[in-house]
């Protein structure tokens, strides 16, 4: 299994070129890469060929853009706007070499029925999964472990994924969303592994299901997720993609962000390596 590193865990104490360089240094396989924000400064003084340039001559491959948000429910507006977005990131996706754009799906406080949540996820994903066929790039949709997010359970969103039926359509399974919301070890054991294409590491501290926001993450193996039954289920279904550490927690932003980027990679090895070949 390759390890990988979501620019979340450095998010305000490093930018885009010091987590390359580290994440390289200290021999991780993959990097997400922020599109809200790391990118766009990056760009201010870089271009696309630069990133291109570094991956062509590095170990580390780019593994996911990260992320479009809130790609369901949305207005005409909102939807037009979700869409150039979503074009423009599949081209810098395809331009570098990234496999995947993660897609969010919409939180909202507005109350929505599940069904009208599932039909507009599933027209808006076949819509994007056109679009981004000639590419190569695929979508990896994340749920997440909130109240007010419209997909936020593996069930959901893994029915949502059946639904759409398309190759290049598939989710991210990220531990703590996974907890948060109390999905269930069933629901996972049931899935296709094929139809996964990222796992985010990362842990929690106990408090209870529903409550659980992303600053009560903490590095994989310090907390009280089931991190061993997620991942040795995954395992069994056949998922053999990356790993991906994906922390926000406000102290872990006051390390030196190359501390970060070793603690990350040394927890995720502790967790994936009863399990999974690694490198």
């Amino acid at each position: 299994m390759k390890v990988c590193f979501n620019e979340a865990t450095t998010l305000e104490n490093s930018n885009l070129a010091q987590d390359l360089e580290y994440c390289e240094k200290h021999g991780y396989d993959g990097i997400e890469i922020r599109t809200m924000d790391k990118l766009p400064e990056y760009l201010a003084s870089h271009s696309i060929q630069d990133l291109q340039n570094f991956f062509a001559t590095h170990h580390l491959k780019p593994l996911a853009l990260n992320a479009l948000v809130f790609f369901n429910n949305r207005d005409d507006a909102g939807h037009q706007q979700m869409l150039a977005e979503f074009r423009e990131m599949v081209a810098v996706a395809a331009a570098i070499g990234a496999p995947y754009v993660v897609a969010v799906p919409l939180v909202t406080d507005q109350k929505i029925l599940k069904d009208a949540i599932h039909r507009s996820a599933v027209d808006v994903l076949r819509q994007l999964s056109l679009v981004a066929v000639p590419s190569g790039v695929r979508i990896a949709v994340e749920f997440i472990g909130h109240p007010q997010c419209t997909v936020n359970t593996f069930g959901q969103c893994y029915d949502i994924i059946q639904s759409v039926a398309r190759d290049n359509v598939g989710m991210v399974v990220d531990c703590f969303h996974f907890h948060a919301m109390g999905s269930r070890l069933e629901d996972l054991q049931a899935a296709r592994g094929e139809k996964i294409f990222i796992l985010h590491m990362d842990d929690a501290e106990n408090y209870p299901i529903g409550i659980l926001r992303d600053e009560d993450r903490v590095w994989p193996g310090l907390g009280v997720i089931d991190l061993d039954g997620i991942v040795s289920t995954l395992r069994d279904i056949g998922y053999a993609g990356a790993a991906s550490v994906e922390l926000f927690r406000p102290e872990y932003y006051r390390l030196p962000p190359e501390d970060a980027v070793i603690t990350g990679k040394k927890t995720v090895l502790d967790v994936i390596a009863p399990y999974y070949p690694v490198g």
